[in-house]
């Protein structure tokens, strides 16, 4: 068994859905379905049942899922002690915004505990660069929210966030139990400088242009709303400010939290990072 295959029925498994699989692997379905089948002729068990309802894992499966997961931890170990054996014994995470999501806190537990001797530097950046400087090269990997240009990057969204509209609660909005974008139209929102990446300006615009003051993080924003009654856009996982209140917004897509790197970097310290990520963001 090969450890590319072992990966590929172990995101299988843990989605118990091909098609995201795929996505997660940044591949097509067909050939992670070939994959995985070959593997089960291989191994001469069935590992999913495959009914119009989904997938589901078979007791093999299941076996095969545990005994997966120490084979790749285990190699894994092995690729990371290389590395910090060749210097490469640091990781450099670039952060969106406000740090206080709960998950990136399981993450930051999950890595420490996995690679103890890793040095893990944080840069954290204001919402003008949605790549936290990973086009620029100042980060190995970003924990983010798209979109944005992902020319070059590999992308794996961990979470999508619902969002809604943030208001003063004084607001004659305020008290509405959901909103729509047309009921903002001729209201001033907070806006990001000129030159901030077009595709994120757009969403956080509700895809329209817009005037109102310019702003670079996520306090700035508050600010605006509190001060001048400006609106925006705001995830709804955001932690209540006194003063302020968000209405869900209900022509809005979600808000995608992601994990963003250089699309042809192989180092093992990355690897890891994305997937202990993808299970610490998991809902």
């Amino acid at each position: 068994m090969e450890l590319r295959t072992l990966r590929y029925f172990v995101a299988v498994a843990e989605e118990l859905h091909f098609g995201r699989a795929a996505t997660r692997l940044h591949m097509s379905q067909p050939p992670l379905s070939r994959a995985v089948r070959q593997l089960e002729t291989s191994i001469g068990a069935r590992l999913f049942d495959r009914t119009p309802a989904g997938v589901s894992l078979t007791p093999a499966g299941t076996v095969l899922l545990d005994e997966a997961r120490d084979l790749l931890e285990r190699a894994e170990r092995a690729a990371v002690r290389v590395a910090v054996a060749a210097g490469a014994a640091t990781l450099t995470v670039g952060i969106l915004g406000d740090s206080t999501d709960e998950a990136a806190t399981r993450l930051a537990g999950a890595y420490r505990r996995r690679h103890p001797g890793i040095e893990v530097r944080i840069r954290e950046t204001d919402l003008t660069d949605p790549t936290c400087g990973l086009h620029a090269g100042l980060v190995d990997v970003a924990l983010t929210r798209g979109p944005f240009d992902e020319t070059g990057l590999a992308v794996r969204e961990l979470r999508a966030d619902p969002v809604g509209v943030l208001l003063r609660t004084d607001d004659p909005l305020a008290g509405r139990d959901l909103l729509r974008l047309a009921d903002l139209g001729d209201r001033r929102w907070f806006l990001f400088p000129a030159g901030t990446d077009p595709r994120w300006q757009a969403y956080w615009n509700g895809g329209e242009p817009r005037e109102g003051p310019v702003v670079r993080g996520v306090e700035e924003c508050r600010q605006a709303v509190l001060w001048n009654g400006t609106v925006g856009i705001t995830p709804l996982t955001h932690r209540p400010v006194q003063g302020l209140t968000e209405v869900p917004l209900a022509d809005m897509a979600p808000s995608r939290v992601v994990a963003a790197w250089n699309g042809g970097d192989t180092n093992p310290l990355l690897r890891s990072f994305v997937e202990l990520a993808t299970a610490a963001y998991r809902p």
